[in-house]
């Protein structure tokens, strides 16, 4: 996102918007839906044009390898390395990002290449004089753990598949000789730039090497070993585009050209193992993920365990909300991407190795997102991984002394606002996970809680942020409260009563923000006053008190305590009122260009970014949930699509898809650490989670359909249910709920205050 990266404003692209059909099969019963290949309900290329930014390639499941194409970067909606708009390709790179609003990454380019090899790029008008191809999407075909395309310049079928660790590639060129691999270590994506970089000959098909580079994630390291399928006649090594004499080289830009002559079959099979430590690890990744040669069967087992996960929620509804649902939970697991070694060898953010790890090691958190509603999807989906993401967490605290904000590849990069792996932990915690040393996990968290960075040497005396000491102090603050409300609780159940009452004292610091003259959260100065002039319809560019947003979104960012915000406007009339009106003012500041970041609009509401996500929520706690339901089926309708701008704002590692699966299945996690989802309106007739093996916690939605989008009434287990929310305990427990549905607002269920989220 733009503000939320740097505040980079760079341009975008308006992309094409092409429907793409999945066959649907019948799921009328549940032995067929067992057997069900859910990948076939998946498009990787929605949410690849506008601000989507998502990754298209091969990967599996968290897997450390994402490989796939990059575009000529035309710009800020090229952050991914691809962007469905494009026609170019100048190759194809074994890390990327899915959804973020910096460019970092695409590390290790290879490109199949036949006729003469040029060493500099081509450009999106000229792609005859540098390296790169343009292409059709006609001849592009994508699926989980499997790409392929047609590189038009040098007619070579390019295709990629994927384990955990290895990139694989198949060239099939159009003749048998004067055909080449490059391989260049120098370009990146955006921010991306090479600090380090190294290519050796081992034999006559492997080579190894490494890529140390700087961008967002400041101080990168990847190594590599890349076995080819056939003997490289002769190779030529350069530093940009001078020649480096021998078969090793070290530069800043190291670049190969690989020759190959008289192929069997035309082909070219290529296994490129990565590692944060070592080159013989990637090495050794190689031979314990793909030993073999053949290239169709990692596809199938790429596949396999794509649908493995996918399965693990089994849903039935129309076919465009079979699509955008199997999609949306393929984006949801990308990221946090796996950082260590087959071995268990990893390199921490201290740059020590740490052999053998007893856990896998993850990276790439961008938690200002993922915190609200990614992470306590976890919880219920991939209940195998919590501990081992809190375990990684507490390894970056022992390493750079506090847990981390946003963890890239073994770096922190301080983005945006808050310290929210407080409350993935605080969340797990609190649900039963608690395999991993749960004092240093308290420790970790306080320490981080008590430090005096961006404002909370302020939050530490119990005090406001001054709106002239610091930029976006009302964003800062709230997101604090939301953490020391996380603190508070874990301080609670470990009966830390001093810690307690101290935590809840600074999670209850949002209302000083909160004018009651105006009813929105304003930025305060030294002196107490508000500051002036004051329109809460401004997201100026860094001189605001927000992070990509305005006062209209801010003022509802309390989803720790919606009953207290609730007192601040006075009454649950005069908050309803307010809320209702966030959702019909539709005026702008004159003169004032709107961030992409503030987008899928529903007056000021902004489906694209991520601190909105709650608000539609919020509803319930007033006695109101028929209005979540009706924004539900609003948002559905008009911001998420199965054409290639079907996301409206930044994936943002699986956030903006979270969102989605949650609210479908019919609820969301309002508080992100507390076990409570609150019900809205299911856009699936029927959700089935398989938490564990033999226990799965069913939603069934009676007559649900486009115009009965409100809930009548509930039973759970058979038994009726009258509040408006559920509970994890009920999710991992299993059973069945009941939701009836119908056309009309009911005026009981979820209406009275014992009903309501708790």
């Amino acid at each position: 996102m733009v503000t939320k990266y740097n505040r980079m404003a760079l341009g975008g692209i308006l992309a094409l918007n092409l429907f793409f059909a999945n066959p649907v099969i019948s799921q009328d019963k549940k032995a067929k839906q067992t057997s069900l290949d859910y990948t076939q309900y998946v498009n990787p290329i929605i949410g690849s044009a506008g601000h989507g930014h998502v990754f298209v390639g091969a990967n599996v499941p968290f897997g450390a390898v994402q490989l796939g194409p990059v575009n000529v970067f035309e710009g800020w909606d090229w952050c991914s390395g691809y962007n469905y708009a494009s026609n170019t390709i100048l190759g194809f790179t074994h890390t990327h990002l899915s959804g973020t609003g910096i460019g970092d990454l695409n590390d290790i380019l290879l490109l199949p290449v036949s006729g003469k090899v040029a060493l500099t790029k081509g450009t999106k008008e000229d792609m005859l004089n540098g390296y790169g191809s343009y292409f059709s999407h006609k001849n592009e075909v994508v699926k989980p753990g499997y790409y392929s395309v047609l590189l038009d310049k040098y007619k070579v079928k390019a295709e990629l598949t994927a384990s955990e660790r290895v990139g694989f590639h198949k060239y099939t060129f159009n003749a048998a000789d004067d055909n080449h691999v490059l391989v260049d270590l120098a370009d990146g994506i955006g921010w991306d730039r090479p600090v380090k970089t190294f290519i050796k000959k081992i034999n006559e098909t492997t080579f190894a090497g490494y890529r140390y580079s700087a961008g967002w994630a400041t101080d990168q390291r990847i190594y590599f070993t890349m076995e080819f399928s056939e003997p490289i006649a002769n190779i030529t090594l350069y530093d940009s585009t001078s020649v480096v004499k021998g078969n090793e080289g070290e530069g800043l830009k190291m670049k190969a050209v690989l020759d190959f002559k008289a192929l069997k079959n035309k082909q070219v099979l290529v296994k490129v193992g990565i590692s944060p430590v070592s080159s013989e690890n990637a090495a050794a990744n190689i031979k314990a993920e793909i030993p073999n040669w053949d290239f169709e069967n990692v596809v199938k087992k790429a596949n396999s365990k794509w649908n493995k996960e996918l399965t693990k929620i089994q849903i039935k509804g129309n076919e465009k909300t079979m699509k955008v649902f199997y999609t949306s939970l393929y984006h949801t697991m990308f990221a946090p991407s796996i950082f260590n070694d087959a071995n268990g060898d990893y390199r921490g953010t201290d740059k020590k190795v740490y052999e053998k790890a007893n856990f896998t090691n993850y990276t790439t958190f961008s938690l200002w997102d993922t915190y609200r509603g990614l992470h306590p999807l976890y919880t219920i989906t991939q209940p195998e991984k919590i501990n081992d993401i809190v375990k990684s967490f507490l390894a970056i605290y022992q390493q750079q002394g506090r847990l981390p904000v946003w963890h890239l590849m073994g770096n922190e990069t301080n983005t945006m606002n808050g310290n929210h792996s407080i409350a993935v932990i605080v969340d797990a915690y609190l649900k039963g996970y608690r395999d991993y040393d749960t004092e240093l996990a308290y420790e970790a968290i306080k320490k981080t809680a008590m430090q005096t960075r961006d404002g909370m040497d302020y939050v530490q005396k119990l005090e406001y942020i001054p709106a002239d000491k610091m930029l976006e102090s009302v964003g800062n603050a709230l997101e604090y409260a939301i953490d020391d409300y996380c603190v508070a609780q874990m301080a609670k159940a470990l009966n830390k009563t001093d810690d307690y009452t101290y935590f809840t004292k600074r999670a209850n610091l949002y209302k000083l923000y909160f004018d009651k003259e105006t009813t929105f959260m304003r930025g305060k100065l030294t002196d107490g006053k508000w500051r002036t002039p004051f329109n809460p319809l401004s997201s100026a560019h860094r001189k605001d008190d927000y992070v990509e947003g305005n006062a209209w979104q801010y003022t509802w960012l309390v989803p720790h305590d919606p009953y207290g915000l609730i007192e601040l406007f006075g009454n649950d009339a005069k908050f309803l009122a307010k809320l209702d009106s966030l959702f019909l003012i539709t005026d702008k500041v004159e003169g004032e260009e709107v961030s992409p970041d503030i987008s899928g609009l529903i007056g000021q509401y902004a489906q694209g970014n991520e601190p909105n996500h709650h608000i539609p929520y919020l509803y319930a706690y007033a006695g109101q949930p028929w209005k979540t339901a009706k924004l539900i089926r609003e948002i559905d309708d008009k911001f998420y699509s199965t054409k290639p701008d079907g996301l409206c704002g930044n994936e943002d590692l699986g956030q903006m898809s979270a969102w989605y699966v949650l609210s479908s299945m019919g609820f969301y996690s309002v508080n992100p650490a507390n076990g409570i989802y609150v019900l809205g309106s299911p856009l699936v007739n029927s959700s089935i989670i398989h938490h564990k093996k033999d226990i799965s916690f069913t939603v069934n939605a009676i007559n649900n359909s486009a115009v009965n989008m409100y809930i009548q009434k509930a039973e759970y287990n058979g038994k009726p249910y009258t509040k408006s929310y559920i509970t994890h305990d009920m999710i991992v427990k299993g059973g069945e709920l009941k939701l009836f549905m119908g056309s009309k607002p009911s005026t009981t269920f979820g209406v009275k205050k014992e009903d309501r989220p708790i």
